[in-house]
């Protein structure tokens, strides 16, 4: 019987799409593949199992996902010798497994586009650390699978010597985002009740493009206080860098800061919201979209990578350097009623057919692919 080892642990109590990614493989793949055993990968920090099912063994390890214990020493730290396959989830393959590997690249920012990515060290440590890794699981996995059709092109367009390795997995989304009109207010500390929402969720980074969701937010609404701007992130110095630029717009009255929130509050985020603003340079899928859809809550987003194959025709999409294009849509669904109501139905419809457990079966496809090979 195949062993499969997979990394998860992005997985904590700290909300992530990768974390999300890696949850949905561990809820399917187990009674998916019977005639496979799995060793999960986890946290110290995790409670509990990650999985109850009898073809599942868990290691916890101190090591951090993304550190260099995991880069370069991590067949050392934890026991991988009857491993048949090794997926690492979180786009860097380790080195020294000697067993086939999938890695999951989100995308290739790192390679492409370093100076949209930020992080806890100093930014050229960063870089080498994440360069190398991704450039190891380029040339060396049995097969690479990525959250896009476009993070796919983007793969192939930097390294055409990827073509026949390479395969999208479409993430899904969680039954409990779902439209729910019997919404009333939110009792969330810094949610402005009352108001009419225009949402951005995500870590503050320079991808996210979060300056560039304010000045479009300030073209659309400065002045009109019963339109407000909150931003769900992590509170870090980047939050008290948007503060400067709200004040400096006119616009810091409107301008509203929520740390991370859990799915069940995020959810009512959702469904509370007028509109979610998505305009990052660059996303390998952008998942806080299709779960603002499934909770019938419209998107204005950029019109880069992925972020147009998420969205079909059931958002906005709007060039991310054009700010007054940006405005423009913003005002379309704020202040006409029957745009907002074609796109939360159009959203809803289009994100019913987005499954878990079809992404579950896609990844294991491609494990009994290289297991064959």
């Amino acid at each position: 019987m195949s062993l499969i080892c997979i990394d998860c642990r992005y997985i904590s109590p700290r909300p992530s799409g990768i974390g999300k990614i890696q949850q949905a493989l561990v809820d399917h793949l187990p009674q998916m593949a019977g005639d496979f055993e799995f060793l999960l990968l986890k946290r110290t920090d995790v409670p509990g199992k990650l999985s109850s099912a009898a073809n599942v063994r868990e290691v916890a390890l101190s090591a951090g996902a993304n550190s260099p214990a995991t880069m370069w020493w991590l067949p050392r730290i934890v026991p991988l010798s009857r491993v048949h396959l090794f997926h690492a989830t979180f786009n860097i393959l380790p080195a020294g497994l000697q067993m086939p590997c999938v890695t999951t690249v989100h995308d290739i920012m790192w390679l492409a586009n370093p100076h949209w990515c930020t992080g806890r060290l100093p930014h050229a440590l960063e870089r080498f650390f994440y360069s190398n890794g991704i450039n190891r699981a380029l040339a060396k996995s049995a097969a690479i699978t990525t959250v896009s059709d476009a993070s796919k092109r983007e793969l192939l367009a930097w390294d055409p010597r990827l073509e026949g390795r390479v395969f999208t997995t479409s993430p899904g989304v969680d039954k409990r985002f779902r439209h729910d009109p019997r919404q009333g207010a939110l009792t969330l500390p810094g949610w402005p009740n009352g108001k009419r929402i225009v949402l951005s969720v995500g870590q503050y980074a320079p991808y996210k493009n979060h300056e560039g969701a304010m000045q479009a937010f300030a073209k659309a609404f400065k002045g009109r206080d019963e339109v407000a701007l909150v931003f769900i992130q992590r509170l870090n110095q980047g939050s008290e860098t948007l503060k400067s630029l709200a004040r400096n717009l006119g616009i810091e009255s409107q301008v509203h800061f929520l740390g991370p929130v859990n799915d069940d509050s995020l959810v009512a985020c959702y469904n509370s919201a007028t509109v979610l603003l998505h305009p990052s340079l660059c996303e390998g899928y952008g998942l806080p979209m299709a779960e603002a859809m499934a909770c019938g809550c419209p998107v204005v987003a950029s019109d880069r990578s992925a972020m147009p194959e998420v969205l079909g025709d059931a958002g906005l999409i709007a060039p991310v350097e054009d700010l007054d294009a940006m405005a423009t849509a913003l005002r379309k669904v704020v202040d006409d009623p029957r745009v907002m109501l074609t796109l939360r139905q159009a959203g809803i419809e289009r994100t019913a057919r987005l499954s878990w457990r079809r992404f579950a079966q896609a990844t294991l496809d491609v494990y009994r692919t290289v297991l064959q090979r």
